[in-house]
């Protein structure tokens, strides 16, 4: 049978974990935020910058670059509103077997706030890679073409 030490401890550093994940969720979305700026500004004046100076290997480590970036925005964000969905809701539900509602709401309220903020990265980072690879597929063909 595990320890109940243990398992006092395992819970412990789990709920250290919220604080963490709940932070990181806040700097993605700014993170989400200063990447769609960059991505107007590259679509609209960058783009055309790099297009012209016809360094096509540039073209490349730079969109790879910038689509690794995107890639992680996208992919992160989500696991982390799932961890910080999760974290909170075994001491709500522990609440609610205790006769406490409130803590329950309280704790729903957090995984709730944490799904959104994540799903809102993470949608922000999809639809920014999927932009810039296509605006780089084109900037690449027309450097090939030229």
């Amino acid at each position: 049978m595990i320890d109940s030490a243990l398992l006092t401890w395992l819970h412990e550093a789990v709920t250290w974990l919220l604080a963490p994940a709940l932070a990181a969720l806040v700097a993605a979305c700014a993170i989400a935020a200063l990447e769609a700026g960059l991505a107007v500004g590259e679509r609209f004046a960058g783009l055309e910058k790099m297009k012209s100076a016809g360094d096509v290997l540039r073209v490349q480590a730079v969109a790879r670059h910038r689509l690794e970036r995107a890639d992680l925005l996208a992919r992160i964000p989500p696991m982390l509103g799932l961890m910080a969905t999760i974290i909170p809701l075994g001491p709500g539900l522990a609440a609610l077997g205790q006769g406490d509602p409130a803590k329950l709401a309280s704790a729903v309220t957090v995984a709730f706030d944490a799904t959104v903020l994540g799903l809102v990265a993470g949608i922000a980072g999809l639809v920014i890679g999927k932009l810039r690879r296509r605006w780089y597929e084109e900037v690449l063909e027309a450097m090939e073409a030229a």
